[in-house]
């Protein structure tokens, strides 16, 4: 038996507006600093491998720069690139933000929701919706490029692979139950991948391999030049979120609160961290250099070691962490459905900085351009850079 997630995780109108509308700021505009990653962020979890880290390092506080009203929801996380923040709305629209001021920059309007994160490539962007489009944009003016259409709703974010003739794909799961890769200069289909269930996250793309997890309680990886089968790992529950690569290992999530690390060349299971938790696991892990870092429906963030699965640390917020972290330097950010935005010491998981937002915050944070940005259930977008010279609060 399958179903259908929850939300986490054409004929459309295009409105290409440069105005401040929907935009509040407060404070200062982000000053730069080079304690904080200047670089983009350009795709959920930062890059292919969607190991979720950021160059650089925080501080260890952070203040409000701006707010953007983008919604009556936003559980899209954002892409930071080029001095914009991407980020997709429970309205059915694309916002495409300006990174220092907040200021609307342009807005497209797809006919559902968005939850999936924008993919910022080569000048476009590519964005999945519920209404079973994948759309790409300029990223410049928001112009429709081109729009594919997929057998159900896009719920997780594209990623990207360039094959050997130098042309690039996106590849986009969708809750047909299928993986597709649609060339990214025409938006025509150049493979399909079918499973037995539902994609909700984002394929992990790493050394010529596409990872990704489904309802169907399986890790799939494929070929990305072709999108057949290597092998498929059974992960024993269903796959909410999005794997991370990194070393050759793929760290994944399961509903049935298991944290596996499998061996992409061979399919083993290195090992496996069980969590007593009704509801498992919808959080996507980040990797450091020796721990991997995950949210949990048991109100905690778990820290275990990246080579044995040993529990580090954990540390509890008060409700569900369905957040997927962001690593930058020593430091761990992640929201909870407690409404706050916890950053957290990664070598023992105490508690650096939070902030209450107040409503749900299951939206994962990206950290680019000086900024931590991450969107809440109030619908409001918020970012946050250091403290201005001065500010002692």
């Amino acid at each position: 038996m399958t179903f259908r997630l929850p939300a986490l995780a054409i004929a459309a109108t295009l409105a290409c507006v440069c105005v401040a509308a929907g935009c509040s700021e407060r404070g200062p505009a982000a000053p730069s600093d080079k304690s904080l990653n200047a670089a983009d962020w350009p795709m959920f979890h930062g890059a292919p491998d969607l190991a979720g880290v950021a160059s650089g390092n925080l501080p260890d506080a952070l203040a409000l720069r701006w707010t953007f009203q983008a919604g009556p929801s936003v559980k899209s996380s954002a892409a930071i690139a080029g001095g914009r923040v991407f980020v997709g709305s429970e309205d059915g629209r694309l916002y495409a933000l300006d990174a220092r001021t907040g200021r609307l920059v342009w807005q497209f309007q797809t006919t559902r929701e968005i939850q999936g994160a924008p993919l910022v490539l080569d000048g476009r962007v590519y964005v999945g919706a519920t209404d079973n489009f994948l759309y790409a944009l300029d990223a410049a003016t928001g112009d429709l490029i081109w729009k594919y259409e997929t057998g159900d709703s896009i719920m997780g974010g594209a990623n990207w692979f360039r094959p050997r003739d130098g042309t690039t794909w996106i590849l986009v799961g969708s809750t047909d139950s299928k993986l597709h890769a649609v060339d990214a200069a025409t938006g025509r289909p150049v493979w399909v991948h079918e499973i037995d269930s539902y994609i909700n996250g984002t394929p992990a793309v790493a050394d010529g391999r596409a990872v990704f997890g489904g309802c169907d309680d399986r890790l799939h990886i494929v070929a990305a030049a072709d999108g057949k089968t290597v092998r498929d790992v059974e992960a024993g529950a269903y796959v909410a979120g999005s794997p991370a690569v990194a070393g050759g290992v793929a760290y994944v999530a399961t509903l049935g609160g298991k944290l596996m690390a499998v061996d992409v060349a061979s399919g083993r299971i290195v090992w496996q961290y069980v969590v007593e938790s009704e509801d498992g696991f919808y959080s996507s892990p980040a990797v450091a250099a020796d721990r991997v870092v995950v949210g949990c429906r048991d109100n905690a963030v778990h820290a275990v070691d990246r080579t044995s699965g040993r529990r580090l640390w954990t540390f509890a917020a008060h409700r569900n962490v369905d957040s997927s972290p962001a690593r930058c330097g020593d430091k761990v950010v992640v929201g909870s459905s407690d409404g706050r935005l916890y950053m957290l010491r990664l070598s023992d998981g105490a508690l650096v900085w939070s902030y209450e937002i107040g409503r749900p915050v299951t939206a994962s944070p990206a950290i680019g351009e000086g900024l931590v940005v991450v969107g809440a259930e109030d619908g409001v977008v918020y970012a946050f850079g250091p403290k201005p010279s001065g500010d002692a609060r």
